[in-house]
């Protein structure tokens, strides 16, 4: 079986697949072809999962490890006795190995490899280039417009606290395109001294040019440069007795200043530099990164790296680097609060890396001893353990009300899995069944699920979704199971409905239908006028029941029952958004979103589009005749057109 690589990657394809028997003898069948080569090779269950992906410098010498079984630890032993089949990509140096793995983990989540959990994109700062009067701009996404590019920030906040300390130091418009061009009049940001009004003509575009290029200086790094500019133009208006230009640059210095000086610690000597810092505790890590750029501290965020238990600091670290910047630029520097395993291996992969972003490879990896560097450093690690402290705390609270969940439904054990179910329409249109699911670490939205009603459900009939949700997600997890014997790997603890007894007995009819093993239902009904706090709770084996209205697992239920409720309405609000603006223009074939946006700006709408006659719709800009022909023999079936 031939594993996909990126054309980019310039690589050499090898793969060997033994489908049987299992464990040790799976890896002994395949060592008898594996080359002396770098390259990553993967291990697969019975139903073709990852459950390892790892790199080699020479492929045979590290596979063959897995055969002396006694020298494992019990995880991997685990491993081994679960893989019935291996795949292997040989590639031309270990460096390669090393990014394709990270770029394996990442996108396979084996669950024996510590994995990062990072499914945002980061934003970045965007000057655009395209324009006679560039705009400032937060920007996600692929970096398809001419622009100047800086960043990535850690949030959003992050990014718009530099937009807006931009607007305040060199006064550029941050509006778009189209705004800027309607403009007749300066707006609000004009008034409040954040914007120079290049729409209406107040600046002309020379000064405007200038204060982009002050703008560039100070995001590269030279912020020093740009003040001493401000302060020697302030200086210059002040003799010549330009008194209002002279108190306009000195706000704007005031304002430079300000960003300059709110820093913890002095990050001008940095540059461009990430500083990556881990923190262990109770079997948990957290990776602390803090993005700076051009001396600027552009956020910092925490990271919870999964399957981390048994593993060392240095090696958490290695693995997150490799994840982490898989889709994105690295910077020159990063700091490290621990030394690498294989430092110079993953300096090099980085370096690859940052060529394939159109940057010069220069990556240096630092572990820094003494300095501003260890100041950043030790500031990163603090933050580290405070954020792996809190994640802790949380922990031990969410356990205590599992428990006490568990008590009070009956339950054999602290639930680890539950499902909270919920149906959303209007008089019956759009109708959507929701699944979210909660354990020890809080809500895991990877798990969440989106039922669209098929039907044939009585619009409206809310007892008809929920069986409907219920056949569809229970049967798939039983029809999926290789293991009759055992319960499927996602089957709940305990499952939540949003109703009472009705919906209750519905989902208990459906679950019999297909056969499914017991489960614990509980249904959670709204109150008297549907006030929070007064919940009934109806169970299969006792009277309906409420809990007080200040009992801590009365809070925890109505949050999740909340966010069920939530992922309901948004995703039905997504859905009856998508219909309405669907149109019948949509079913003639050859009728695309540009033809469609066409017609509909020339007839205003769709019916307009039917009523329109055979010379009208020739007549609509952008439609061809035979576009016209077949619009309209779609509306005027019994029409005979002339050849």
């Amino acid at each position: 079986m031939t594993d996909s690589v990126p054309p980019e990657s310039p690589v050499q394809v090898a793969s060997e697949t033994a489908p049987a028997p299992r464990g040790v003898a799976v890896i002994e069948a395949t060592l008898a072809t594996l080359p002396l080569a770098p390259g990553v090779y993967r291990m697969l269950d019975a139903k073709g999962n990852a459950l390892y992906v790892g790199k080699a410098r020479l492929l045979k010498n590290r596979v063959v490890a897995y055969t002396q079984v006694a020298r494992l630890p019990e995880r991997l032993r685990r491993m081994v006795s679960e893989t019935v089949a291996m795949e292997i990509v040989t590639t031309h140096t270990e460096a390669e190995a090393l990014l394709l793995e990270s770029n394996l983990i990442k996108r396979l989540k084996p669950r024996y490899n510590i994995q990062l959990r990072d499914d945002k994109s980061y934003p970045w700062l965007m000057l655009t280039e395209d324009h006679p009067f560039p705009q400032i701009a937060k920007h996600r996404g692929a970096r398809t417009r001419k622009a100047g590019y800086w960043g990535p920030f850690a949030s959003a906040w992050a990014v718009n606290q530099t937009v807006t300390a931009m607007q305040r130091i060199f006064l550029l418009r941050s509006c778009a395109d189209t705004v800027f061009a309607a403009r007749s009049r300066p707006c609000l940001l004009f008034q409040i001294r954040r914007c120079s009004a290049p729409c209406v003509e107040r600046i002309s575009q020379a000064d405007y040019a200038a204060l982009v290029g002050q703008a560039r200086a100070f995001l590269s790094g030279h912020q020093g440069d740009v003040q001493r500019e401000l302060a020697a133009e302030m200086e210059g208006a002040a003799a010549a007795l330009e008194f209002e230009r002279a108190a306009a640059l000195r706000d704007r210095i005031r304002a430079l200043t300000h960003v300059q000086s709110t820093e913890v610690v002095n990050l001008a000597s940095l540059g461009d530099a990430d500083v990556a810092a881990v923190w262990q505790a109770a079997g948990m890590a957290c990776v602390q990164v803090f993005f700076i750029r051009g001396g600027r501290n552009n956020g910092s965020r925490a990271f919870f790296p999964a399957n981390a238990r048994n593993e060392e600091a240095p090696q958490v670290l290695a693995a997150f680097l490799g994840q982490f910047y898989d889709d994105k630029p690295p910077p020159p520097l990063i700091l490290l609060s621990h030394a690498l395993p294989e430092q110079d291996l993953v300096e090099q992969a980085l370096r690859l890396k940052a060529e394939t972003f159109g940057r010069n490879g220069r990556v240096e990896l630092a572990v820094p001893q003494r300095g501003e560097k260890h100041a950043v450093m030790l500031h990163a690690q603090t933050n580290a353990r405070e954020a792996l402290e809190r994640r802790l705390a949380e922990s031990a609270g969410q356990a205590r009300l599992l428990e006490a969940v568990a008590t009070l439904f009956g339950l054999p054990r602290r639930p680890e899995r539950i499902e909270v179910y919920d149906n959303s329409h209007i008089m019956g249109t759009n109708p959507y069944g929701v699944m979210i699911v909660a354990g020890a670490e809080g809500f895991t939205k990877g798990a969440y699920r989106k039922f669209a009603i098929r039907g044939p459900v009585t619009p409206g009939d809310d007892f008809g979704m929920m069986r409907e949700v219920m056949q569809r997600r229970f049967g798939r997890s039983l029809r999926e199971n290789d293991d009759p014997d055992a319960l499927p790997a996602d089957w709940p603890d305990l499952v939540l409905i949003d109703g009472g007894a009705g919906q209750l007995s519905a989902v208990r009819e459906a679950l019999a239908e297909i056969g499914a093993p017991p489960v614990r239902l509980v249904g959670v009904a709204k109150g008297p006028d549907r006030n929070a706090g007064r919940e009934w709770f109806h169970t299969e084996d006792r009277a309906p029941f409420q809990l007080p209205e200040r009992d801590p697992v009365l809070y925890f239920l109505q949050r999740l029952r909340d966010e069920a409720h939530r992922f309901a309405i948004t995703t039905h609000r997504a859905g009856r958004s998508k219909a309405l603006v669907r149109s019948e223009l949509d079913e003639i074939e050859g009728i695309g979103p540009a033809r469609k946006r066409a017609l509909l700006n020339h007839f205003g709408s769709a019916r307009g589009v039917g009523a329109a006659g055979l010379p009208d719709l020739e007549a609509a800009p952008g439609i061809s005749r035979e576009t016209a022909r077949r619009v309209y023999a779609h509306f005027h079936p019994d029409a005979h057109l002339a050849p």
